[in-house]
Protein backbone atom coordinates (compact mmCIF):
# COMPACT_ATOMS: atom_id res chain seq x y z
CA UNK A 1 0.00 0.00 0.00
CA UNK A 2 1.21 3.62 -0.51
CA UNK A 3 0.05 7.37 -0.55
CA UNK A 4 1.27 10.02 -1.97
CA UNK A 5 1.18 14.06 -0.99
CA UNK A 6 2.88 16.88 -3.03
CA UNK A 7 5.70 19.34 -1.27
CA UNK A 8 6.54 22.29 -1.69
CA UNK A 9 10.17 23.07 -0.24
CA UNK A 10 13.33 24.99 -1.04
CA UNK A 11 17.16 24.51 0.67
CA UNK A 12 19.14 26.41 1.61
CA UNK A 13 23.07 26.40 3.23
CA UNK A 14 24.43 29.20 5.34
CA UNK A 15 27.39 30.80 4.58
CA UNK A 16 30.52 30.94 6.04
CA UNK A 17 29.63 34.08 7.50
CA UNK A 18 26.19 32.92 8.33
CA UNK A 19 24.49 32.66 11.27
CA UNK A 20 24.92 29.29 14.07
CA UNK A 21 21.21 28.12 14.10
CA UNK A 22 18.03 29.42 12.41
CA UNK A 23 16.75 33.38 12.30
CA UNK A 24 13.76 34.05 14.31
CA UNK A 25 10.99 34.49 11.64
CA UNK A 26 8.55 36.08 13.74
CA UNK A 27 6.37 39.04 11.23
CA UNK A 28 7.64 37.64 8.14
CA UNK A 29 4.50 37.93 6.16
CA UNK A 30 1.68 36.19 7.95
CA UNK A 31 3.99 34.33 10.99
CA UNK A 32 2.76 35.38 13.65
CA UNK A 33 4.56 32.86 16.09
CA UNK A 34 7.13 30.11 15.67
CA UNK A 35 7.79 27.07 17.64
CA UNK A 36 10.22 24.38 18.45
CA UNK A 37 9.96 21.08 17.55
CA UNK A 38 12.63 17.81 17.96
CA UNK A 39 15.11 17.87 17.25
CA UNK A 40 15.21 14.42 15.22
CA UNK A 41 17.83 11.84 14.52
CA UNK A 42 17.39 10.79 10.33
CA UNK A 43 18.76 7.75 8.89
CA UNK A 44 18.57 7.52 5.24
CA UNK A 45 19.63 4.78 2.81
CA UNK A 46 19.19 5.88 -0.63
CA UNK A 47 18.97 3.22 -3.83
CA UNK A 48 19.42 3.66 -7.69
CA UNK A 49 20.76 1.56 -10.22
CA UNK A 50 24.46 0.66 -10.33
CA UNK A 51 24.54 3.73 -13.06
CA UNK A 52 22.35 5.89 -11.44
CA UNK A 53 19.29 6.31 -13.42
CA UNK A 54 17.07 7.48 -10.50
CA UNK A 55 19.58 10.73 -10.00
CA UNK A 56 19.48 11.14 -13.38
CA UNK A 57 16.05 11.71 -14.18
CA UNK A 58 15.66 13.46 -10.93
CA UNK A 59 13.83 11.03 -8.85
CA UNK A 60 15.01 9.44 -5.88
CA UNK A 61 14.30 6.82 -3.72
CA UNK A 62 15.07 6.47 0.20
CA UNK A 63 14.51 4.17 3.57
CA UNK A 64 14.67 6.32 6.04
CA UNK A 65 14.00 5.70 9.93
CA UNK A 66 13.39 8.47 13.13
CA UNK A 67 11.22 10.96 12.57
CA UNK A 68 7.31 11.20 12.12
CA UNK A 69 7.35 9.74 8.32
CA UNK A 70 9.43 6.44 8.52
CA UNK A 71 9.82 4.31 5.62
CA UNK A 72 10.19 4.05 1.73
CA UNK A 73 9.50 7.40 0.21
CA UNK A 74 9.80 7.76 -3.15
CA UNK A 75 10.06 11.83 -4.76
CA UNK A 76 9.56 12.52 -8.19
CA UNK A 77 9.59 16.12 -9.88
CA UNK A 78 6.90 18.41 -10.76
CA UNK A 79 7.22 21.65 -11.71
CA UNK A 80 9.22 24.78 -9.88
CA UNK A 81 9.77 23.55 -5.43
CA UNK A 82 7.23 21.08 -5.83
CA UNK A 83 7.89 17.34 -5.81
CA UNK A 84 5.35 14.53 -5.46
CA UNK A 85 6.38 11.98 -3.01
CA UNK A 86 4.91 8.11 -2.91
CA UNK A 87 5.12 7.03 0.73
CA UNK A 88 5.25 2.76 1.47
CA UNK A 89 5.57 1.05 4.93
CA UNK A 90 8.93 0.47 6.18
CA UNK A 91 10.54 -2.81 4.38
CA UNK A 92 13.62 -4.32 4.40
CA UNK A 93 13.33 -4.80 0.27
CA UNK A 94 12.13 -2.26 -2.02
CA UNK A 95 8.56 -2.28 -2.30
CA UNK A 96 6.84 -3.60 -5.16
CA UNK A 97 4.95 -0.93 -5.68
CA UNK A 98 7.59 1.65 -6.22
CA UNK A 99 9.85 -0.47 -8.26
CA UNK A 100 7.07 -0.53 -10.93
CA UNK A 101 6.62 3.78 -10.59
CA UNK A 102 10.25 3.83 -11.20
CA UNK A 103 10.04 1.23 -14.21
CA UNK A 104 10.49 4.04 -16.92
CA UNK A 105 13.19 5.05 -15.17
CA UNK A 106 15.22 2.00 -14.35
CA UNK A 107 13.69 0.12 -17.62
CA UNK A 108 14.20 -3.06 -15.20
CA UNK A 109 17.55 -2.34 -13.93
CA UNK A 110 18.25 -3.62 -9.88
CA UNK A 111 18.13 -1.24 -7.47
CA UNK A 112 20.61 -1.08 -5.11
CA UNK A 113 21.74 1.47 -1.78
CA UNK A 114 23.99 4.01 -2.80
CA UNK A 115 23.80 6.30 -0.35
CA UNK A 116 23.41 6.67 3.24
CA UNK A 117 22.70 10.23 4.32
CA UNK A 118 22.07 10.80 8.44
CA UNK A 119 20.92 13.71 9.63
CA UNK A 120 20.78 15.91 13.22
CA UNK A 121 17.61 17.99 12.41
CA UNK A 122 16.08 20.95 14.32
CA UNK A 123 12.84 22.01 13.69
CA UNK A 124 10.79 24.99 13.88
CA UNK A 125 7.64 25.52 13.10
CA UNK A 126 5.99 28.52 11.39
CA UNK A 127 2.10 29.47 12.31
CA UNK A 128 -0.17 32.47 11.63
CA UNK A 129 -2.23 34.59 14.02
CA UNK A 130 -4.85 31.74 14.47
CA UNK A 131 -2.36 29.06 15.15
CA UNK A 132 -2.14 27.66 11.84
CA UNK A 133 0.76 25.73 10.53
CA UNK A 134 2.29 27.57 7.57
CA UNK A 135 5.53 25.82 7.02
CA UNK A 136 8.52 23.87 8.70
CA UNK A 137 11.65 25.19 9.17
CA UNK A 138 14.34 22.81 10.09
CA UNK A 139 18.60 23.23 10.07
CA UNK A 140 20.22 19.83 9.21
CA UNK A 141 23.52 18.59 10.45
CA UNK A 142 24.42 15.75 7.43
CA UNK A 143 27.10 13.47 7.30
CA UNK A 144 26.60 11.65 3.56
CA UNK A 145 28.51 8.05 3.50
CA UNK A 146 28.64 6.72 -0.59
CA UNK A 147 27.82 3.01 -0.73
CA UNK A 148 29.64 3.32 -4.13
CA UNK A 149 33.03 2.01 -5.11
CA UNK A 150 36.10 3.92 -3.94
CA UNK A 151 33.14 6.57 -2.24
CA UNK A 152 33.83 9.14 0.16
CA UNK A 153 32.30 10.88 2.83
CA UNK A 154 30.92 14.90 3.28
CA UNK A 155 29.92 16.77 6.09
CA UNK A 156 27.21 19.74 5.74
CA UNK A 157 24.84 22.30 6.84
CA UNK A 158 21.53 22.27 5.17
CA UNK A 159 19.08 24.59 5.75
CA UNK A 160 15.22 23.65 4.41
CA UNK A 161 11.70 25.23 4.33
CA UNK A 162 8.92 23.23 3.77
CA UNK A 163 5.46 24.62 3.39
CA UNK A 164 2.53 22.69 5.10
CA UNK A 165 0.06 21.55 2.52
CA UNK A 166 -2.58 24.04 1.32
CA UNK A 167 -0.03 27.64 1.95
CA UNK A 168 0.61 28.97 -1.26
CA UNK A 169 4.07 29.47 -2.52
CA UNK A 170 4.39 32.89 -2.23
CA UNK A 171 5.02 32.57 1.04
CA UNK A 172 8.77 30.87 0.28
CA UNK A 173 9.77 34.35 -1.48
CA UNK A 174 8.93 36.50 1.55
CA UNK A 175 10.71 33.68 3.87
CA UNK A 176 13.86 33.69 1.48
CA UNK A 177 14.27 37.63 1.51
CA UNK A 178 14.99 37.19 5.25
CA UNK A 179 16.69 34.06 4.97
CA UNK A 180 19.37 36.00 2.61
CA UNK A 181 19.49 38.45 5.43
CA UNK A 182 21.24 36.13 7.84
CA UNK A 183 23.52 34.42 4.99
CA UNK A 184 21.23 31.87 3.87
CA UNK A 185 21.73 31.61 0.59
CA UNK A 186 19.41 29.00 -1.72
CA UNK A 187 21.66 25.62 -2.34
CA UNK A 188 23.09 24.38 -5.77
CA UNK A 189 21.20 20.86 -5.24
CA UNK A 190 17.96 20.52 -5.14
CA UNK A 191 18.35 17.26 -3.31
CA UNK A 192 20.55 15.74 -0.52
CA UNK A 193 21.10 12.92 -2.14
CA UNK A 194 22.35 14.54 -5.18
CA UNK A 195 24.44 16.91 -3.66
CA UNK A 196 26.02 14.04 -1.46
CA UNK A 197 26.10 12.20 -4.83
CA UNK A 198 28.73 15.14 -5.87
CA UNK A 199 30.18 15.66 -2.91
CA UNK A 200 31.51 12.32 -2.44
CA UNK A 201 32.88 11.62 -5.65
CA UNK A 202 29.85 9.85 -7.78
CA UNK A 203 28.34 12.64 -9.33
CA UNK A 204 25.36 11.96 -11.21
CA UNK A 205 25.39 14.61 -14.12
CA UNK A 206 24.97 13.63 -17.36
CA UNK A 207 26.12 16.08 -20.30
CA UNK A 208 24.38 14.83 -23.68
CA UNK A 209 26.83 16.10 -26.64
CA UNK A 210 25.44 18.14 -28.81
CA UNK A 211 25.80 16.07 -33.01
CA UNK A 212 24.51 19.28 -34.41
CA UNK A 213 25.39 23.00 -34.30
CA UNK A 214 23.62 25.12 -31.97
CA UNK A 215 20.78 27.22 -33.90
CA UNK A 216 20.77 24.51 -36.64
CA UNK A 217 17.78 22.48 -37.43
CA UNK A 218 18.88 19.32 -35.86
CA UNK A 219 19.80 20.98 -32.57
CA UNK A 220 15.98 22.40 -32.47
CA UNK A 221 14.58 18.99 -33.42
CA UNK A 222 16.50 17.04 -31.03
CA UNK A 223 16.07 19.68 -28.14
CA UNK A 224 12.48 19.38 -29.11
CA UNK A 225 12.56 15.15 -28.92
CA UNK A 226 14.49 15.61 -25.64
CA UNK A 227 11.89 17.27 -23.81
CA UNK A 228 9.34 15.20 -24.87
CA UNK A 229 11.17 11.60 -24.26
CA UNK A 230 11.99 12.75 -20.55
CA UNK A 231 7.71 13.90 -20.60
CA UNK A 232 7.21 10.14 -21.87
CA UNK A 233 9.27 8.77 -18.87
CA UNK A 234 8.17 11.14 -16.09
CA UNK A 235 4.53 10.71 -17.16
CA UNK A 236 4.51 6.83 -16.51
CA UNK A 237 3.71 6.44 -12.63
CA UNK A 238 0.68 8.79 -12.94
CA UNK A 239 -0.24 6.43 -15.95
CA UNK A 240 0.65 3.71 -13.91
CA UNK A 241 -2.30 5.32 -11.39
CA UNK A 242 -4.35 6.65 -12.91
CA UNK A 243 -3.89 9.62 -12.20
CA UNK A 244 -6.39 12.61 -13.44
CA UNK A 245 -5.04 13.10 -16.95
CA UNK A 246 -2.15 10.94 -16.18
CA UNK A 247 -3.16 8.22 -19.13
CA UNK A 248 -4.03 11.21 -21.73
CA UNK A 249 -0.95 13.15 -21.35
CA UNK A 250 1.36 10.33 -22.09
CA UNK A 251 -1.05 9.87 -25.11
CA UNK A 252 -0.25 13.35 -26.53
CA UNK A 253 3.32 13.15 -26.07
CA UNK A 254 3.69 9.51 -28.01
CA UNK A 255 2.25 11.56 -30.33
CA UNK A 256 4.34 14.77 -30.53
CA UNK A 257 7.34 12.39 -30.96
CA UNK A 258 5.70 10.16 -33.71
CA UNK A 259 4.64 13.72 -35.37
CA UNK A 260 8.37 15.12 -34.96
CA UNK A 261 9.62 12.31 -36.37
CA UNK A 262 7.46 12.25 -39.40
CA UNK A 263 7.43 16.03 -40.33
CA UNK A 264 11.22 16.39 -40.10
CA UNK A 265 12.52 13.43 -41.90
CA UNK A 266 14.20 15.74 -43.73
CA UNK A 267 16.20 16.21 -40.69
CA UNK A 268 16.42 12.51 -39.49
CA UNK A 269 16.29 9.29 -41.29
CA UNK A 270 13.11 7.76 -41.94
CA UNK A 271 14.99 4.54 -41.89
CA UNK A 272 15.98 4.72 -38.37
CA UNK A 273 12.99 6.77 -37.13
CA UNK A 274 10.20 4.74 -38.84
CA UNK A 275 10.48 1.40 -36.56
CA UNK A 276 10.37 3.82 -33.72
CA UNK A 277 7.58 6.23 -34.89
CA UNK A 278 5.91 2.62 -35.40
CA UNK A 279 6.23 1.70 -31.49
CA UNK A 280 5.19 5.01 -30.67
CA UNK A 281 1.75 4.09 -32.49
CA UNK A 282 1.54 1.09 -31.27
CA UNK A 283 1.93 2.74 -27.24
CA UNK A 284 -0.20 5.37 -28.57
CA UNK A 285 -2.98 3.35 -29.01
CA UNK A 286 -2.71 0.83 -26.37
CA UNK A 287 -3.11 4.22 -24.07
CA UNK A 288 -5.92 5.16 -26.22
CA UNK A 289 -8.14 2.69 -25.26
CA UNK A 290 -8.54 4.00 -21.54
CA UNK A 291 -8.05 7.25 -22.61
CA UNK A 292 -11.07 6.98 -25.17
CA UNK A 293 -13.30 5.08 -22.79
CA UNK A 294 -12.55 8.09 -20.30
CA UNK A 295 -13.78 10.70 -22.42
CA UNK A 296 -17.32 8.59 -24.19
CA UNK A 297 -18.12 7.33 -19.85
CA UNK A 298 -17.96 11.64 -19.26
CA UNK A 299 -19.75 12.22 -22.38
CA UNK A 300 -22.32 9.76 -21.93
CA UNK A 301 -22.50 10.52 -17.75
CA UNK A 302 -23.25 14.52 -19.00
CA UNK A 303 -25.69 13.64 -20.95
CA UNK A 304 -27.86 11.42 -19.16
CA UNK A 305 -27.60 13.92 -16.45
CA UNK A 306 -28.89 16.51 -18.01
CA UNK A 307 -31.77 15.29 -19.24
CA UNK A 308 -35.25 15.96 -17.88
CA UNK A 309 -36.59 13.58 -15.63
CA UNK A 310 -39.23 12.84 -17.41
CA UNK A 311 -37.36 11.82 -20.52
CA UNK A 312 -35.03 9.58 -18.43
CA UNK A 313 -37.26 6.01 -18.61
CA UNK A 314 -36.57 2.55 -17.09
CA UNK A 315 -33.02 2.08 -15.31
CA UNK A 316 -31.23 3.98 -17.35
CA UNK A 317 -28.39 5.12 -15.04
CA UNK A 318 -28.02 1.32 -13.38
CA UNK A 319 -27.69 0.54 -17.17
CA UNK A 320 -24.93 3.25 -17.97
CA UNK A 321 -23.66 2.43 -14.39
CA UNK A 322 -23.25 -1.42 -15.49
CA UNK A 323 -21.98 -0.62 -19.05
CA UNK A 324 -19.10 1.74 -17.80
CA UNK A 325 -17.32 -0.83 -15.12
CA UNK A 326 -17.37 -3.48 -17.53
CA UNK A 327 -15.44 -1.34 -20.42
CA UNK A 328 -13.07 0.79 -17.81
CA UNK A 329 -12.06 -2.54 -16.48
CA UNK A 330 -11.20 -3.76 -20.12
CA UNK A 331 -9.10 -0.42 -20.61
CA UNK A 332 -7.01 -0.27 -17.79
CA UNK A 333 -5.86 -3.66 -18.65
CA UNK A 334 -4.62 -2.45 -22.09
CA UNK A 335 -3.01 0.29 -19.80
CA UNK A 336 -1.23 -1.88 -17.44
CA UNK A 337 -0.42 -4.63 -19.56
CA UNK A 338 1.12 -2.34 -22.00
CA UNK A 339 3.34 -0.03 -19.39
CA UNK A 340 4.80 -3.42 -18.22
CA UNK A 341 5.55 -5.08 -21.60
CA UNK A 342 9.10 -5.70 -22.69
CA UNK A 343 8.10 -4.16 -26.00
CA UNK A 344 7.57 -0.72 -23.57
CA UNK A 345 10.83 -0.80 -22.35
CA UNK A 346 12.33 -1.74 -25.82
CA UNK A 347 10.68 1.15 -26.65
CA UNK A 348 12.01 3.67 -24.24
CA UNK A 349 15.77 2.47 -24.97
CA UNK A 350 15.25 3.03 -28.69
CA UNK A 351 14.35 6.65 -28.09
CA UNK A 352 17.55 7.37 -26.10
CA UNK A 353 19.50 5.46 -28.66
CA UNK A 354 18.18 7.92 -31.20
CA UNK A 355 19.01 10.76 -29.45
CA UNK A 356 22.32 9.46 -28.42
CA UNK A 357 23.15 8.78 -31.94
CA UNK A 358 20.68 10.68 -34.23
CA UNK A 359 20.38 9.49 -37.54
CA UNK A 360 21.19 13.14 -39.26
CA UNK A 361 20.68 14.03 -42.79
CA UNK A 362 21.75 17.10 -44.72
CA UNK A 363 19.19 19.41 -44.17
CA UNK A 364 20.29 19.22 -40.38
CA UNK A 365 23.10 21.15 -40.75
CA UNK A 366 20.80 23.56 -43.11
CA UNK A 367 19.29 27.15 -42.68
CA UNK A 368 16.53 26.42 -39.50
CA UNK A 369 13.87 28.59 -41.13
CA UNK A 370 13.87 27.44 -44.20
CA UNK A 371 14.18 23.72 -43.19
CA UNK A 372 11.78 23.79 -40.40
CA UNK A 373 9.21 26.11 -42.41
CA UNK A 374 8.98 23.41 -45.19
CA UNK A 375 8.26 20.95 -43.03
CA UNK A 376 5.46 22.75 -41.36
CA UNK A 377 4.00 23.84 -44.67
CA UNK A 378 4.03 20.21 -46.02
CA UNK A 379 1.95 19.52 -43.13
CA UNK A 380 -0.21 22.38 -43.62
CA UNK A 381 -0.91 21.07 -47.39
CA UNK A 382 -1.97 17.12 -46.13
CA UNK A 383 -4.40 19.10 -44.18
CA UNK A 384 -5.71 21.11 -46.70
CA UNK A 385 -6.30 18.04 -48.97
CA UNK A 386 -7.56 16.14 -46.63
CA UNK A 387 -10.50 19.12 -45.91
CA UNK A 388 -10.78 19.53 -49.38
CA UNK A 389 -11.44 15.68 -49.68
CA UNK A 390 -14.11 15.39 -46.56
CA UNK A 391 -16.15 18.75 -47.10
CA UNK A 392 -16.81 17.28 -51.14
CA UNK A 393 -18.67 14.49 -49.58
CA UNK A 394 -22.34 14.19 -48.40
CA UNK A 395 -22.99 13.97 -45.37
CA UNK A 396 -22.87 10.12 -43.87
CA UNK A 397 -20.36 8.14 -42.35
CA UNK A 398 -18.14 8.29 -45.51
CA UNK A 399 -17.92 11.88 -44.44
CA UNK A 400 -17.15 11.42 -40.78
CA UNK A 401 -14.45 9.28 -41.39
CA UNK A 402 -12.59 11.75 -44.09
CA UNK A 403 -13.05 14.75 -41.47
CA UNK A 404 -11.29 12.25 -38.54
CA UNK A 405 -8.46 12.00 -40.90
CA UNK A 406 -8.44 15.28 -41.13
CA UNK A 407 -8.60 15.68 -37.55
CA UNK A 408 -5.50 13.86 -37.28
CA UNK A 409 -3.76 15.92 -39.98
CA UNK A 410 -5.02 19.20 -37.95
CA UNK A 411 -2.82 17.61 -35.09
CA UNK A 412 0.72 16.55 -37.28
CA UNK A 413 0.48 20.68 -38.49
CA UNK A 414 -0.14 21.76 -34.80
CA UNK A 415 3.08 19.56 -33.71
CA UNK A 416 4.90 20.51 -36.44
CA UNK A 417 4.78 24.40 -35.75
CA UNK A 418 5.16 23.62 -32.12
CA UNK A 419 8.85 22.34 -33.30
CA UNK A 420 9.64 24.87 -35.31
CA UNK A 421 8.42 27.68 -32.92
CA UNK A 422 11.91 29.05 -31.31
CA UNK A 423 12.95 29.52 -35.22
CA UNK A 424 9.82 31.01 -37.09
CA UNK A 425 7.96 32.92 -34.20
CA UNK A 426 4.60 34.26 -34.01
CA UNK A 427 3.84 33.07 -38.08
CA UNK A 428 3.91 29.76 -36.99
CA UNK A 429 2.14 29.97 -33.83
CA UNK A 430 -0.60 31.73 -35.37
CA UNK A 431 -0.90 28.38 -37.76
CA UNK A 432 -0.49 26.62 -35.24
CA UNK A 433 -3.65 28.01 -33.30
CA UNK A 434 -6.23 27.91 -36.10
CA UNK A 435 -4.88 24.19 -36.37
CA UNK A 436 -5.81 23.38 -33.26
CA UNK A 437 -9.39 25.24 -33.64
CA UNK A 438 -9.83 23.15 -36.14
CA UNK A 439 -8.42 19.81 -34.81
CA UNK A 440 -11.01 21.34 -31.29
CA UNK A 441 -14.11 21.04 -33.69
CA UNK A 442 -13.89 17.42 -35.52
CA UNK A 443 -12.44 16.27 -32.20
CA UNK A 444 -16.22 17.35 -30.66
CA UNK A 445 -17.62 16.16 -34.12
CA UNK A 446 -15.63 12.63 -33.69
CA UNK A 447 -16.93 12.59 -29.95
CA UNK A 448 -20.62 12.58 -31.14
CA UNK A 449 -20.18 9.99 -33.52
CA UNK A 450 -18.65 7.94 -31.19
CA UNK A 451 -21.36 8.68 -28.44
CA UNK A 452 -23.88 7.87 -31.07
CA UNK A 453 -22.47 4.62 -31.62
CA UNK A 454 -22.40 3.36 -28.22
CA UNK A 455 -25.56 4.46 -27.60
CA UNK A 456 -27.21 2.24 -30.20
CA UNK A 457 -25.24 -0.23 -28.21
CA UNK A 458 -26.87 0.60 -25.40
CA UNK A 459 -30.42 1.21 -26.56
CA UNK A 460 -29.94 -2.75 -28.46
CA UNK A 461 -29.19 -4.13 -25.13
CA UNK A 462 -32.00 -2.47 -22.60
CA UNK A 463 -34.34 -3.56 -25.61
CA UNK A 464 -33.21 -7.30 -24.95
CA UNK A 465 -33.59 -7.17 -21.51
CA UNK A 466 -37.11 -5.89 -22.12
CA UNK A 467 -36.64 -1.94 -21.20
CA UNK A 468 -37.33 1.10 -22.45
CA UNK A 469 -34.71 1.90 -25.10
CA UNK A 470 -36.98 5.67 -25.08
CA UNK A 471 -33.91 7.59 -23.34
CA UNK A 472 -30.78 5.91 -24.92
CA UNK A 473 -33.04 7.47 -28.46
CA UNK A 474 -32.96 10.90 -26.96
CA UNK A 475 -29.58 11.19 -26.11
CA UNK A 476 -28.52 9.49 -29.82
CA UNK A 477 -30.52 12.36 -31.08
CA UNK A 478 -28.76 15.00 -29.08
CA UNK A 479 -25.54 13.55 -30.30
CA UNK A 480 -26.56 13.67 -34.03
CA UNK A 481 -27.81 17.22 -33.79
CA UNK A 482 -24.19 18.22 -32.35
CA UNK A 483 -22.39 16.27 -34.77
CA UNK A 484 -24.39 18.46 -37.78
CA UNK A 485 -23.88 21.32 -35.53
CA UNK A 486 -19.99 20.77 -35.79
CA UNK A 487 -20.17 20.09 -39.69
CA UNK A 488 -22.43 23.60 -40.19
CA UNK A 489 -19.42 25.33 -38.14
CA UNK A 490 -16.35 23.93 -40.15
CA UNK A 491 -16.57 25.54 -43.35
CA UNK A 492 -16.05 28.94 -41.54
CA UNK A 493 -13.23 27.66 -39.08
CA UNK A 494 -11.33 25.85 -42.35
CA UNK A 495 -11.32 29.65 -44.14
CA UNK A 496 -9.66 30.97 -40.66
CA UNK A 497 -7.14 28.08 -40.90
CA UNK A 498 -6.83 28.21 -44.77
CA UNK A 499 -5.96 32.25 -45.08
CA UNK A 500 -3.15 32.78 -47.57
CA UNK A 501 -1.55 34.90 -45.26
CA UNK A 502 -0.83 32.11 -42.83
CA UNK A 503 1.13 30.59 -45.65
CA UNK A 504 3.06 33.24 -46.73
CA UNK A 505 4.72 33.96 -43.78
CA UNK A 506 6.64 30.47 -43.26
CA UNK A 507 7.62 30.35 -46.93
CA UNK A 508 11.40 31.08 -47.30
Amino acid sequence: MTESKRETERKYEPSSAGVAGLPDLTGAGPVASVTAAGPEELDAVYHDTPDLRLARSSATLRRRTGGADAGWHLKLPLTGDTREEVRAPLSDEVPDALRELLLSRTRGAGLRPVMRVRSTRAVRHLRDADGALLAEVSLDEVRADSLLPGGGRAEWREVEVELADGVGGGLLDTLEKKLRKKGIVPADSPSKFVRALRETGAAAEVTRTRATAPGSPGSYVLAYLEEQVAALVALDPAARRELPDGVHRMRVTCRRLRSCLRSYRSVLDRRVTDPVRAELKWLAGELGVERDQEVLRERLSAGLAGLPGDLVLGPAAARLRVWEVSRDQESRTHTREALTSDRYLRLLDALDGLLGEPPLRGRAAGKPARTMGRAVLKEYDRLAGRMEQALALPPGPARDVALHQARKAAKKVRYAAEVARPVLGKPVKRLGKRAKAVQQLLGDHQDAVVAQEALRELAVAAHAAGETAFTWGVLHGQERARAGAREAELPSVWRAASDPALRAGLAH
